[in-house]
């Protein structure tokens, strides 16, 4: 499907709207038309007529009365209606497109996210978006209207001198020559600068977000050097659009600015000649403005155009990204769920190119059980997490929950069973009572107080200066890590599921919050079947089942107890850890 017929889906449901509003438009712009008519009857039929002063200025009253009636009493609000429609339409449209947007980028992979910088997807959803009205606006309405007034305008000139006419549109082929020449490389040239836009939007949105390492490291003067780079980009792609823009005006007004030249010469010999009146040759000469300003509108349009139709591409482009995450069609919701959880044979990696990160894996879980994965970073822990509530999706193998397979369970019903505690959790900046509802947004007030009751979080948020509330800023920055984990804790708890995954979740805390949290994560883990990624092997040893993974393998696995008798590579994991614990601090 072309961009434009995409597009064209979400101007559909206001196609009425739209002939209704092209309708008003050309009353809008036909009353204009009338001008140059009264003015010929004003100077042949009155000024240079041989009638009695009374009798003209009679008449010139009634001319003046009607000309007040139709350009006053009805044209402004006719205007006012044409403005407002134009403006609902686009303003919905575009209120259409981002919500489908917003959909679909919630539909896309994390695969996505990880290939994509953030800032580039805003600028499509928003700068790009926005550009797009103009494909409404002006190619729908505005052109039609143009050439609807471009047309009544020369019926009249024709009518009036065949010749005369001729004349005035000897340069509509030099007109035609020059858009088809001169528009040709404005949209690659449209499409270079929004490029450049997104690249400094993807830049801002990282470096605002990496605020604190730039101040500590010091980076301002090479963050400034670095950012003057994108800068510079940008002004080079803008420059290049300005300068192809105005070379293009240039060339159309000249050529605009000739066609009075050669009626004003032409038509005053007419009239010498007394082959025209002079009421006419002055009518034809305010038909000549009435002619080329709609031209030069249509010239105008179709840079508008062409600047949308590359805007246009590049939303198009983000809504047709394939969805790597499907629903089957087999898939149905999950009830009543146990936990159990078994991989068979599971092999998974990020991309087709690179190497397996897990490899033939093994691995049942019972319902109710608490399991730890440990290793060194890198030997797949976490990935094998993310693929439970198919963040991801295996190559090889299968992943069954309660004996189906997770393909053939419905994505909402699956995640809506597992609830996760992460390293670092993501806050939204909003108050504490719309973050722990996160969790489940029709809880009521009494659920979100025992929530944070049982993350140990309640009592801290009382203290703060408008309790539940309080406005925690962006990604939590007003919470210590130890709060924001509470929070994340509490949601989690809110939600309710029977699967729990923890990864890292105490990792990089002070004491007191770690034990805390450690307290309120074993009351969430009970009764459920729960996964823990964690690298202080201290906090995993009451686990149902350790399991050793490196390199994607899984080297070893059983109990703390079973595990230390074995002495392979978990045991000496856990006995280099304590000694570190033990060692004095010099």
């Amino acid at each position: 499907m072309s961009s434009f017929k995409t597009y064209f889906t979400f101007v559909k449901p206001y196609w009425k709207l739209v002939i209704v509003t092209v309708l008003i438009g050309m009353i809008k712009f036909g009353i204009p038309l009338t001008l140059p008519l009264l003015m010929k009857y004003v100077v042949d039929d009155l000024l240079l007529s041989s009638l009695p002063i009374d009798v003209k200025i009679e008449k010139l009253s009634y001319v003046m009365l009607g000309a007040i009636a139709l350009f006053v009493v009805v044209r402004a609000p006719i205007e006012y209606l044409r403005q407002y429609f134009a403006q609902l339409i686009t303003s919905r449209i575009l209120y259409d497109l981002r919500n489908r947007l917003f959909v679909h980028i919630q539909k896309l992979s994390l695969r996505y996210y990880q290939n994509h910088k953030t800032g580039e997807i805003i600028s499509r959803m928003i700068n790009d978006a926005e550009q797009t009205k103009s494909i409404v606006e002006t190619g729908m309405m505005n052109v039609w209207l143009d050439l609807f007034t471009l047309s009544i305008a020369l019926g009249f000139m024709f009518y009036m001198d065949f010749e005369l006419t001729l004349v005035s549109i000897a340069v509509f082929p030099f007109y035609a020559l020059s858009v088809k020449k001169l528009y040709k490389r404005l949209k690659s040239y449209t499409k270079a600068r929004s490029q450049a836009l997104a690249n400094i939007q993807s830049y801002l949105f990282e470096r605002v977000n990496g605020m604190p390492v730039i101040k500590s490291f010091t980076l301002e003067d090479v963050e400034k050097e670095n950012f003057d780079v994108k800068n510079r980009h940008f002004l080079q792609r803008a420059l290049a659009l300005t300068k192809w823009n105005a070379l293009t005006n240039a060339i159309i007004n000249t050529l605009t600015d000739l066609a009075p030249l050669l009626v004003l010469f032409y038509g005053g010999y007419q009239v010498i000649q007394e082959n025209i009146s002079l009421g006419a040759f002055i009518a034809f000469f305010a038909y000549l403005e009435r002619l080329y300003s709609p031209l030069r509108r249509l010239v105008n349009s179709s840079t508008e155009l062409t600047q949308a139709s590359a805007s246009l591409d590049r939303v198009v482009e983000l809504m047709n990204e394939p969805y790597d995450i499907m629903d089957s069609p087999q898939a149905k919701p999950i009830t009543d769920v146990k936990g159990k959880i078994d991989f068979n044979d599971v092999s998974f990696r990020y991309e087709a190119s690179a190497g397996w990160v897990l490899n033939k894996l093994q691995l049942s879980i019972h319902p109710g059980e608490t399991i730890a994965f440990v290793g060194m970073s890198g030997g797949g822990k976490s990935s094998l997490i993310s693929l439970i509530p198919r963040f991801y999706d295996i190559q090889q193998g299968s992943i069954r929950l309660d004996d189906t397979d997770i393909k053939d369970i419905t994505i909402k019903s699956l995640r809506s069973q597992i609830g996760m505690v992460l390293q670092d959790n993501i806050l939204f900046s909003g108050s504490v009572r719309e973050n722990i509802l996160f969790g489940n947004p029709d809880a009521a007030e009494e659920q979100i107080f025992k929530a944070a009751q049982a993350a140990n979080a309640h009592d801290f948020i009382m203290n703060l200066p408008n309790g539940y509330d309080t406005e925690i800023g962006e990604r939590g920055v007003k919470l210590s890590g130890g709060q924001k984990q509470r929070i994340a804790i509490a949601r989690v708890f809110l939600k309710d599921p029977r699967i729990l995954v923890l990864d890292e979740a105490t990792s990089a805390l002070d004491l007191e919050s770690e034990h805390l949290i450690q307290e309120s994560l074993e009351r969430l883990a009970k009764d459920r079947t729960t996964l823990i990624v964690a690298h202080r092997l201290s906090t995993i040893t009451h686990a149902d089942q350790i399991v050793l993974i490196e390199n994607g393998e899984i080297k070893e696995k059983g109990s703390h107890e079973e595990l230390m008798r074995k002495d392979g590579g978990y045991a000496r994991l856990f006995n280099v850890q304590n000694l570190k614990e033990v060692e004095p601090v010099i």
